[in-house]
């Protein structure tokens, strides 16, 4: 199916004529109909937190955590002869008091669906959403000699998109289809409002036509694999403390772990976490900027660290082992797959990590990453830790049958 084939009778929400404005701006009489416009019914699907594009996830860490992406589309008549289409638009207006779109894309490429492959996590979220109605899909794709859509009412429950060509100079399509990102009240179990289409022919007024939707979000899908960053921490001599104590350092090890994360601007809504009794992996979100999180959160796990031993005896400090990596994974029925997830694991018990933590009684912690993180951003790096804090070592784990190249780095001393 093409971008220019019309709706399936399935995927029609309403079809109403298109009327002249009367002279406050209502429709006006039927009689003045010259075309009708097929209304899609809107596809709406929610979005994890952990999918939004950075600056969105950043807001949702401060509470505003439920969001949904929506598929909009509409189906123009043909128009008699000597008529043609020189402006249409879609405006929608949503009915909860709490929803206002953060996104709205004029095609496909401004969210990460570029020529109907997902490259963004929002994009793998959309692809999955629109599984049984694929044909929305192609409906996002730039279309040659087209005019662009430009957006109205972000930051609003009142949006829209405007497709005009003042000059005549391109052919408006009769085939339409939009998609938006929407922030929605936390109990929202679907989208209500109302879809107005107003469309401009040459030589007459202008023409519009109204509808109301209520469409519940339609299944939410698991992403598919994707590339990032995956943490694992281990605390040090842990086995030899007695419950409470054991307690105190498994509260302690989330919360500074924690802390370390939102420094580096990742929101906890979007980090997955995996309790390990004394260490936790955890796996961030896709679409970060190493080169600024890496640096910000090992900054704060050492001041954390330093903030929550100080004062107290050796034995009773927390000291830690932490590995980086990163690669494709995929989260599963029972825990994240993928080299990466496994990669991690093994540099965290690799001997020159174990033996670095033994030979630097003082360090708080050490840290291990592979060469390809080294390479990509520690290389790079022009705040701590810079490549002269790390020294190359061989992990190798013979019984697990892993080798890998790598760096690690003797963290803050006491």
């Amino acid at each position: 199916m093409t971008a220019d084939e019309p709706l399936a009778d399935d995927e029609v929400l309403a079809v109403r004529p298109l009327e002249p404005l009367d002279g406050r701006g209502a429709p006006g009489p039927a009689g003045g109909t010259v075309s009708r416009v097929r209304c899609g019914r809107p596809l709406a699907y929610p979005v994890p937190v952990a999918d939004l594009p950075p600056v969105l996830r950043r807001r949702a860490g401060l509470g505003h955590d439920r969001y949904a992406g929506v598929f909009f589309a509409f189906d123009l008549d043909v128009l008699p002869p000597g008529q043609r289409y020189t402006g249409a638009r879609l405006d929608v207006t949503l009915d909860d008091p709490g929803a206002r779109a953060v996104q709205l894309a004029a095609d496909g490429d401004e969210f990460g669906l570029v020529q109907s492959e997902p490259t963004s996590p929002v994009a793998v979220r959309t692809v999955a959403a629109a599984r049984y109605r694929p044909a929305l899909l192609r409906r996002l794709g730039r279309r040659a000699g087209a005019p662009r859509a430009w957006t109205t009412g972000l930051q609003s429950a009142t949006f829209g998109w405007v497709y005009d060509d003042p000059w005549g100079a391109a052919l408006l399509p009769r085939t339409y289809g939009m998609h938006a990102l929407i922030e929605i009240s936390p109990g929202a179990t679907g989208l209500s409002g109302v879809l107005t289409v107003q469309t401009e022919v040459t030589g007459g007024t202008p023409l519009t036509a109204s509808v109301e939707f209520d469409e519940p979000f339609a299944p939410a899908a698991p992403a598919g694999a994707a590339v990032r960053l995956c943490l694992a921490a281990d605390v040090v001599g842990y086995s030899r403390h007695g419950n409470a104590a054991a307690e105190e350092l498994q509260r302690d090890l989330v919360e500074v772990l924690a802390q370390a994360r939102r420094a580096a601007g990742i929101a906890d809504s979007g980090v997955h976490t995996q309790p390990q009794g004394d260490g936790q992996f955890s796996v961030l979100p896709t679409g970060i900027d190493e080169s600024a999180v890496i640096p910000r959160m090992i900054a704060r796990l050492g001041a954390g660290l330093l903030d929550r031993d100080r004062g107290r005896a050796a034995e009773d400090r927390m000291r830690l082992r932490v590995a980086l990596h990163r690669g494709l994974v995929k989260e599963a029925a029972n825990g994240w797959i993928g080299t990466s997830a496994i990669a991690v694991h093994r540099i965290l018990d690799s001997p020159p990590l174990r033996a670095a933590i033994k030979d630097n009684p003082e360090a708080a912690y050490v840290l291990g990453l592979p060469d390809v993180l080294y390479r990509d951003v520690i290389a790079h790096a022009v705040e701590p830790p810079l490549p002269a804090d790390f020294r190359p070592m061989t992990m190798a784990l013979p019984e697990k049958d892993f080798v890998e190249q790598g760096w690690v780095m003797v963290g803050a001393a006491r």
